[in-house]
């Protein structure tokens, strides 16, 4: 080091070139002359910092960067910029003092400021720089060593009147050490790393026995952050405060403060928000922190920027903890209520100026407002903030009066590693006091749009919420004792949500099964405009709705509204247009969009429908499965625009809208829930008329306060003599039980159409005789093409209700014509009142929208309707599914066998009424009949031998419940063997189901969960699952279009969609790549609202030939995934081992911190699918567990 043998009278004296030295107190000399170029030896928002002072300065600024940064920002926001560290690791490359001095010495460098982190308190590299013939920004070599030595600057400390925390007097080295310490002076500890800062290796330890682990985690991210694994160890202060004083000091000796921050609000030891000055900190203990860290830093010769940080408790103590040798990263709030450019500062005292040169003498540094500077990092909040990576989809900051950014990194497209500090942004807001510099934070973050990551913008929303914070009482527990800081509302992130969705489609093809080749028409259909809707198709709130019979149920309850429909002399109509009618015609696959759309023409028109049937049955499970939307949402929506017509579904008894039996908790909640969203009419039937499932479900509505219409499942022909089991005596027997049981309306359910006119006259009279009082409700299908016959002579024989659907969605499979029964009844005793040209409009509506679903069409394969259906009774919502299903299983040629096969099949089981779920078994049993090329008598022969579908062996078990006429024998014994058997009804013998269980595992996996979701995953569990994770990923799909949503956006086309009232995006899609990188990846490319975003979609049919590392399932509890992105440090188990909950599984490091990954419950290690040095990412299958 060069010792000066001159005095400063003689150097002045010199005749040489004028330069003035300033004699140091630790001992070495700096020349006064400009700095030229100045290389930052840091990456990220620090260096873009620096370098923005250098260009206001003249200064030449030079970047440094690593292999894996050489498209980051800061690199080019250099004049110059140059790659350090060839074949390094991304942090090593950083640290590698030789290659920084390489660069400066042969690009003509004068200067060299490090930033924070990294090297920036390592005296070795400073040290290296002055050797170098450098000048270093910052603290000479022997402070930055000293200070830097949290042994060495507590000693300085002491020796200069600062008080200090008790602690150990040298680094600790061994966890043997650590824990005598521990012993003699008593828990809580905090470990602290000797060599660096910055929360790295830094642990608050509680208990003796958690010492060994926490100080090896410790020291390996100390090593890992600042080349050094010694620990420092203090006693804990529990609820201080965390304030620091900012200081300059010049080479002449010269210090002053720019008064203090306060950092209380931590996470992790890391600052989170910082706030200048300290709120609420009184003037007295202001003056006596700011007096100790200038003392304090003439003591040891300070000069250039650096922080004194203290811990003040409670009483107004305070204790000095450690002295940061260098700029730190919320030094933006001192610059803005000072006014004073810290980094300009630096450069120039390095440059030889004095502080009184550069204005900066103490009298003349003032407090002006207050600022808050939050740290916007790539951290997931709600997922105990683990570190978040990957590509920056989308980026728009937060402006405006009073806001200052900086970063680096933060711009669309960028890519956030893992090798990396996880700081995105720093948001500073200045105001006049703390509520207002809040306000504005506030304000910008909103405004901001992060895309691609999860970052903590939630938090900190919370924490700029926060009362307590607010009115500044902040200490470093102060987030571990405000738990609704950490009570997020997910950000929906519609938009891109809906754009990974398109993508999807584009790129992989169509999310939900196609049926058949036919694509969706390119029709918008014309909705008509009614004055009880926008025309985005919103509810108009003030609008005056008709009457309609729901207004009786509502007002006056279900026995009311039965009188009121059986006083009425018109026949009444269901339109079954809304489920039965898309069941049938279309497997189920009509969209809630397409139903809203035409609701309010309905509730304008046709007010006085007896009911619209628009819920239940297929209906349910298709719209989570296929569709992918809630059909609780669709109920809820559909009540909005029609709050005037009965809404009507179809309840399988004790199966409620599933295809098994439930616990009778679950059919009772169902109902429940279901009139709380809107129901009103439930149909209630049983797929064997078994009345013990019938009235179970009977009892359920009542209980929910619905409208009970109790449906007798028709099958046969009561006309026909020779047809013996299902005669008209059974059909009014199982109606005087239903009646008796409490029904409010009787329904006759002809679910294929089988019902003929003759037939019609003689069950509906004869159950009019008997049941005077009762609504008689007729549904069927128009299969045969005989049904509006039947419907007319049901209507003539006294049924108050007929189904019918719109024109243009009626006939075949679906129901008859409401067209043709409104005609044929005009100016009859039975007219229905309607107006055949609101039907017509009606019609025309879903003409246009038909053609929507060309895949699913049932017109595909059927051109026409079928008498055949009175041989082989193929319910009219099962022949379509069922056509489908030969098809899809190389069977469509056969469709022919197969309806005979139905026939048969039907007979071996021993003639059921058959409807979902009875009618499943019949059609699975002909499939497999044909499949296998077996006739009725060669199956029986063969009963023993073969393997069932299990639909067959689950109905003969017993598991529907008991078929009139009973079991099919010999045939039921030879097919279940000794299997079990049920006797009664199913649903009896099961435990209640756990409701709240079910709540926990849901939002533990999903977080926000609806009551809805709860009682749709009791119902179909792996579905719902399916469901609410493909929302999650994709979003608010229902709100698309029909056509983009089955087959995705043509290239060039331009279209919006409507997520909300007052809330419309503008879409176009404009490429998608050829090529794909070498992880499966085609970059697809849209506009959104006019601006470019790019998605990037793994290509389904490349990666079967790259290797994918799997990802754990959320819905499976035993699969365990890797909470962030990272390295896998240590693999602490093997297959085969028993682990207990909680324990250590996995080590990994991310953006410079360790996780240990614990067991989430006890169990054997069945499968291990990680290796110590494996880089993951989020979600990443760890291991399995069982």
């Amino acid at each position: 080091m060069y010792k000066s043998k001159f005095s400063v009278k003689t150097l002045r004296s010199s005749q040489h070139k004028i330069l003035l030295y300033h004699i140091l107190k630790n001992g070495y000399a700096s020349e006064s002359k400009p700095i030229r170029s100045v290389l930052v030896a840091n990456r990220g928002e620090i260096a873009i910092r620096v370098f923005r002072a250098c260009a206001e300065m003249g200064i030449k600024s030079v970047a440094v960067y690593s292999e894996q940064d050489k498209m980051h920002m800061h690199r080019q926001k250099a004049d110059e910029s140059y790659l350090i560290g060839k074949g390094m690791q991304p942090v090593e490359a950083y640290l590698s003092i030789p290659e920084i001095i390489r660069v400066c010495k042969e690009n003509d460098v004068d200067a060299v400021h490090p930033g924070y982190g990294f090297l920036s308190e390592r005296s070795d590299f400073a040290q290296a720089v002055i050797d170098a013939g450098l000048r270093f920004i910052g603290p000479s070599p022997k402070v930055v060593q000293d200070m830097g030595d949290k042994v060495a600057a507590r000693k300085a400390a002491i020796a200069a009147n600062v008080p200090i925390v008790p602690g150990t007097e040298n680094p600790v080295e061994s966890k043997e050490v650590a824990l005598e310490f521990c012993k003699k002076s008593g828990m809580p500890v905090i470990f602290k790393a000797a060599h660096g800062g910055g929360g790295r290796g830094m642990r608050v330890v509680r208990k003796e026995e958690e010492v060994a682990e926490n100080f090896e985690r410790a020291s390996s991210e100390a090593k890992a952050a600042f080349g050094n694994g010694a620990i420092f160890i203090e006693r804990f202060i529990e609820r201080p405060r965390h304030i620091e004083v900012q200081l300059l000091g010049d080479k002449a000796g010269n210090v002053v403060h720019l008064y203090e921050r306060d950092c209380s609000v931590q996470r992790r030891h890391q600052k989170v928000v910082e706030i200048a000055p300290a709120p609420r900190f009184p003037k007295e203990i202001r003056d006596k922190m700011t007096d100790a860290a200038v003392r304090l830093a003439k003591h040891v010769g300070y000069e250039n920027a650096g922080t004194v940080e203290f811990l003040c408790d409670e009483k107004g103590e305070f204790f000095f903890i450690e002295v940061n040798a260098r700029l730190q990263v919320e030094h933006t709030v001192t610059e803005q209520i000072t006014g004073v450019d810290l980094v300009h500062a630096q450069i120039r005292v390095a440059e030889g100026k004095s502080l009184t040169e550069l204005g900066l003498t103490q009298d003349k540094i003032d407090i002006r407002g207050c600022a808050i500077q939050c740290r916007v990092t790539t951290e997931d909040p709600a997922n105990d903030f683990q570190p978040n990576t990957g590509r920056l989809e989308v980026f728009r900051s937060g402006e405006g009066m009073g806001i200052r950014l900086d970063s680096a990194s933060a711009y669309a497209g960028a890519i956030i590693s893992p090798y990396y500090d996880s700081l995105l942004v720093k948001v500073i807001s200045h105001g006049i006091h703390l509520q207002e510099s809040a306000a504005k934070m506030n304000r910008a973050l909103r405004e901001f749009r992060i895309r691609g990551v999860k970052t903590n913008i939630p938090f900190l929303l919370n924490v700029l919420e926060n009362k307590v914070f607010l009115e500044g009482y902040v200490h470093t527990h102060f987030m571990d004792e405000q738990p609704d800081l950490f009570k997020f509302e997910p950000s929906r992130n519609r938009a891109q949500k809906l754009l990974n969705y398109m993508a999807q489609v584009l790129v992989n093809g169509p999310q939900t099964p196609l049926a058949t080749e036919l694509l969706p028409a390119e029709v918008v259909p014309l909705v008509p405009l009614t004055p009880l809707a926008s025309d985005l198709g919103f509810p108009n709130e003030e609008a005056e709705y008709p009457e309609g019979l729901r207004e009786v149920f509502v007002c006056l309850g279900p026995e009311a509204f039965a009188k009121k429909v059986r006083a009425e002399k018109k026949l009444l109509l269901m339109d079954t247009t809304f489920r039965d009618a898309h069941q049938s015609l279309m497997a189920t696959r009509v969209r809630t969009r397409d139903l809203l759309q035409i609701s309010p023409f309905v509730a304008l028109k046709f007010n006085n429908l007896y009911s619209l049937e628009n819920w239940g049955g297929a209906t349910f499970d298709v719209a989570l499965r296929f569709l992918h939307e809630c059909p609780w949402e669709r109920l809820e929506e559909m009540r909005k625009r029609i709050p005037n017509i009965p809404f009507q579904m179809l309840l399988r008894g004790a199966n409620a809208v599933g295809y098994t039996s439930y616990p009778d908790n679950v059919v009772y909640k169902f109902c429940e829930l279901a009139v709380k969203t809107g129901m009103d009419v439930f149909r209630v039937f049983d797929s064997l008329n078994y009345l013990p499932n019938l009235i179970l479900g009977m009892k359920a509505v009542g209980e929910a306060g619905g409208i009970i219409e109790a449906a007798i499942s028709y099958t046969g022909d009561v006309s026909d003599p020779t047809r013996t089991k299902y005669d008209l005596k059974y059909y009014t027997n199982l109606a005087d039980e239903l009646v008796k049981a409490g029904t409010h309306v009787l329904c006759i359910k002809d679910m294929a159409g089988l019902l003929k006119p003759e037939a019609s006259k003689l069950l509906i009279s004869a159950i009019r005789d008997k049941h005077p009082d009762v609504p008689i409700h007729v549904h069927t299908h128009d299969t045969s093409g005989a049904g509006v016959a039947s419907m007319l002579a049901c209507a003539q024989a006294g049924a108050d209700i007929v189904d019918v659907a719109v024109d243009s969605m009626s006939g075949m499979t679906s129901q008859p014509s409401m067209g043709a029964i409104v005609a044929s009844l005009q100016g009859t005793p039975l007219d229905t009142k309607f107006v055949l040209s609101d039907v017509s409009e009606y019609s025309a509506y879903w003409e246009q929208t038909r053609t929507l679903y060309a895949p699913f069409e049932c017109t595909t394969t059927m051109k026409s309707g079928n008498a055949d259906v009175y041989t082989n009774e193929i319910p009219g919502g099962q022949y379509t599914n069922l056509q489908f299903q030969a098809f899809s299983l190389g069977l469509g040629s056969e469709f022919e066998e197969v309806k005979k096969a139905y026939r048969e099949a039907n007979i071996l089981l021993g003639d059921l009424i058959k409807v979902t779920p009875s009618s499943k078994v019949v059609g699975d049993l002909a499939q497999f009949m044909v499949q296998n090329k077996l006739k009725a008598h060669q199956l029986l022969e063969k009963t023993e031998e073969l393997s069932f579908p299990s639909s067959v062996i689950e109905f003969l078990q017993g598991a529907m419940g008991q078929p009139y006429g009973g079991f099919p024998e010999p045939f039921r014994s030879k097919v279940l063997k000794d299997m079990p058997r049920i006797d009664g009804r199913p649903g009896e013998s099961l435990q209640p189901f756990d409701f709240e269980k079910l709540t926990t595992e849901l939002k533990e996996a999903y977080g926000e969960i609806s009551p809805q979701d709860v009682m749709s995953a009791a119902l179909y569990p792996e579905v719902t699952k399916g469901f609410l994770t493909f929302r999650e990923q994709y979003g608010p799909v229902d709100k698309l279009d029909t056509r983009i949503f089955l087959t995705g956006p043509k290239v060039g086309e331009e279209f919006e969609v409507t997520l909300e009232r007052g809330k419309t995006l503008s879409f176009m899609a404009l490429a998608v790549a050829t090529d794909m990188d070498q992880k499966g990846l085609r970059e697809v490319f849209f506009q959104l609202n006019g601006q470019m975003r790019t998605i990037y979609v793994v290509d389904q049919s490349a990666v079967k030939h790259i290797h994918m590392h799997p990802k754990a399932k959320k819905e499976n509890k035993n699969e365990v995934g890797a909470p962030m992105p990272g390295d896998v440090i240590e693999v602490k188990v093997k297959e085969g081992d028993k682990v207990d909950k909680g324990q250590p599984l996995v080590v990994l490091s991310a953006m410079k911190m360790e996780m240990v990954v614990q067991a989430p419950h006890a169990g054997v290690v069945k499968k291990v699918e990680v290796t110590k040095g494996m880089k993951l990412e989020g979600e990443d299958l760890l291991m399995i567990i069982e």
